[in-house]
């Protein structure tokens, strides 16, 4: 009977193993879909789908301000309280309306110099132009999905993220066989458009009840809080998602633009396994955090949270680099030059789990300055990095460079946290 009992009042589990399912779903429709892309477009085509889905990584914290991380703290902590709620979106909304338009004005009037910087062409000014008017709805999508996790509603959430990615992937095959690469890349941008209008759908009668649009006025009640979330999204996200465009231009011009497309293709199912962990991140992690104010109580969440995914993404992370040929058999025909990045891409991503859970604590705490200076370490490491390894041992050189940084960063992450509750432990003596 005990393991049945493990498994009903496991949190963790069950948001795990929910994810799980909409994830190998979403694997499977992945498959061919990359298989298609890589078919169609080739490696020169895989890098510039990489350098679009950067910019809208970089729009997801420009066009709110970085106010995400913000949402799901403070309405995990106040669902019941519907006037600090009122105050915290009355923010929020003012937030987004100088995020979005700033963000919607650089983009129209840099398109030409953006396209240029970034694809060595004037030729692709229209997905600047594009971006500049879908960028509120990415915003309110970014702040939709905020509540959704304060709420740890992960059965909406799954349901949200399947659906959308799904109509999202109908877009992106349409697109391809209708204008090939251009279709394709519209697809991608108007992927935020299409999460929002199935959020409406899953979500609308849910969020009337937390967010109160009746009582909504412009303020800035939440402006201290928030900017402190500003500050940390624009390191972790915008900062991150630069330093990929710059390290995939990199690739490009010091080595040639297939290697920049090897080097995406394995990112990018980096990044699809990853997703398994981020819902558990925004769903059960940041709330869960922002509750616990004692040192044991933390630690014993931090190996419960460890005991459960750990094993399950190091087997899922072990079966892929035994099956990684067969992978790119399949998903990525002829693109034989990622076999040697996936040990080390799949190294650091082990390690960035164990580091990442650790992190968390920042954003739940609103530890502003542990979280800076360590996110800024870490960014400066694989940036430095990187165009040190590159020159040794080619591509290869920047998933090495991935896991040196993920095993620097975890040790400090331990340190810094460490020392949190040392000095907490001290005041209270």
């Amino acid at each position: 009977m005990r393991l049945p009992k493990f498994l009903s009042g496991n949190l963790v589990l069950k948001i795990t193993s929910l994810n799980a399912v909409v994830i190998t779903i979403r694997l499977i429709v992945s498959v061919f879909i990359q298989r298609l892309l890589a078919l169609t477009v080739g490696e020169a085509g895989i890098a510039s789908i990489g350098q679009v889905r950067n910019v809208i990584g970089m729009l997801t914290s420009t066009a709110t301000l970085g106010t995400f991380s913000g949402i799901v703290k403070y309405v995990a902590e106040f669902k019941e309280d519907q006037p600090e709620l009122s105050k915290l979106f009355s923010t929020v909304t003012l937030f987004i309306i100088v995020g979005s338009l700033v963000s919607a004005l650089i983009l129209f009037c840099g398109a030409a110099f953006f396209s240029d910087y970034l694809f060595d062409s004037i030729s692709y000014s229209y997905v600047f132009q594009l971006l500049a008017v879908i960028v509120p709805f990415i915003a309110i999508n970014r702040v939709v999905n905020g509540v959704v996790s304060g709420l740890s509603e992960y059965k909406k959430y799954a349901k949200i993220e399947l659906i959308s990615y799904l109509i999202a992937t109908a877009a992106v095959v349409i697109g391809l066989y209708g204008y090939n690469l251009k279709g394709v890349i519209i697809a991608i941008a108007l992927a935020p458009v299409i999460q929002l209008i199935v959020l409406g759908f899953v979500f609308g009668k849910t969020l009337k009840r937390y967010v109160p649009f009746h009582t909504l006025k412009l303020n800035l009640n939440y402006k201290k809080q928030l900017l402190a979330f500003t500050l940390m999204s624009f390191i972790s996200t915008f900062l991150l998602n630069y330093i990929e465009l710059d390290i995939r231009t990199l690739v490009t011009d010091k080595i040639n633009i297939d290697e920049a497309g090897y080097w995406t293709a394995v990112t990018f199912i980096s990044k699809n396994y990853m997703v398994f962990a981020t819902g558990l991140f925004t769903l059960y992690v940041l709330p869960k955090f922002a509750s616990i104010n004692d040192k044991a109580e933390f630690k014993n969440e931090v190996l419960n949270i460890y005991k459960t995914i750990l094993p399950i993404f190091g087997l899922g992370m072990l079966i892929v680099y035994l099956l990684r040929n067969l992978i790119i058999e399949i998903v990525y025909p002829e693109f034989t030059g990622m076999e040697p990045l996936f040990k080390w891409q799949l190294l650091g991503d082990f390690i960035r789990l164990c580091a990442l859970v650790l992190a968390h604590q920042f954003l739940a705490k609103r530890l502003v300055k542990s979280f800076v200076i360590t996110e800024i370490i870490s960014l400066g490491l694989f940036f430095i990095l990187s165009k040190l390894f590159i020159q040794h041992y080619g591509t290869e050189g920047i998933v090495i460079a991935h896991f040196v940084r993920y095993i620097i960063y975890f040790v400090i992450v331990v340190f810094v946290i460490k020392r949190y509750y040392d000095v907490k432990s001290t005041e209270k003596a």
